[in-house]
This record gives C-alpha cells, structure tokens and sequence, in this order.
C-alpha cells in the first residue's frame, strides 16, 4: 500500500510540475514584452538626463563626467549607509568581547563616512570648478 500511494505522490508531482511549466511558458512572453518596455523606457530617460548635462555644461567630456559623479552620489548613500550599519556591528556587537575586532569596526565607520563626504561633495566641487574656473 505504502508503494502504491507513493507512486501516485510522484505522479501527481510531476503533472503538477508539468502543468507549471506550461503556465510560466504563457506568462513569460506577458512579462517579457513588460520588462523590454520598462528597460527602454529607462534607457530613454538616462539618455535623456546625459544629453541635458552635455547641453547645461557645453561638452560632451564635461556633460559625460557631471551625469557620472550624480549616479556616484546617488547610488553612495545606500551602499555608505550599508556599510556604516556593518561597521557599527563590528564595534558595538562583535566589538564587546574582541578589541581588535572594535578597532576595525571604528576604521570602517571612519572610512564609510569619509568616503559618503566625498561622494556627496565631489559633484559640487565639479560644477563649481567647471562653471567658474573655464570663464
């Protein structure tokens, strides 16, 4: 009995497996068509952002590099953020019991901010260096 019933677990398994496959099949080509507008959608829009900052600052080196150091201070936060969390585990949690583990956890805290610093500064330094300095 115990044979038969497992059997039919399996059977049933691989219908159910089967008919699955067959769903995602349809649905793929649904999602497919959505996810390739969405990506040109922004591919359009970062197109669209470059050409404004080679228009605003006059060359193509210059409008190249102001749109490079604004998704440097963008994407910084989270990821300095992220990493001051974990330097803060290092040297409060882990920190408790080990001093050399306390010790790195304050190096990496120091060296997160500082890096936050300068990527928050570093597009306003570039603007202002740009726009005064080729008068």
């Amino acid at each position: 009995m115990k044979k038969i019933a497992t059997i039919v677990i399996i059977l049933v398994i691989i219908l159910a497996t089967l008919g699955c496959n067959q769903v995602y099949a349809e649905n793929t080509n649904i999602l497919d068509e959505q996810t390739e507008s969405q990506l040109i959608k922004i591919k359009e829009n970062a197109a669209k952002t470059l050409d404004d900052y080679k228009e605003k600052y006059g060359s193509d080196a210059y409008g190249l590099t102001a749109y490079i150091l604004n998704l440097v201070r963008i994407y910084s936060i989270p990821l300095c953020f992220l990493g001051i969390a974990i330097s803060a585990i290092y040297q409060y949690v882990i920190g408790i019991r080990k001093l050399d583990t306390q010790e790195k956890g304050l190096v990496m805290m120091v060296s997160f901010v500082t890096i936050l610093v300068i990527c928050q500064i570093l597009p306003l330094a570039f603007a202002i260096v740009v726009k005064f300095g080729r008068g």
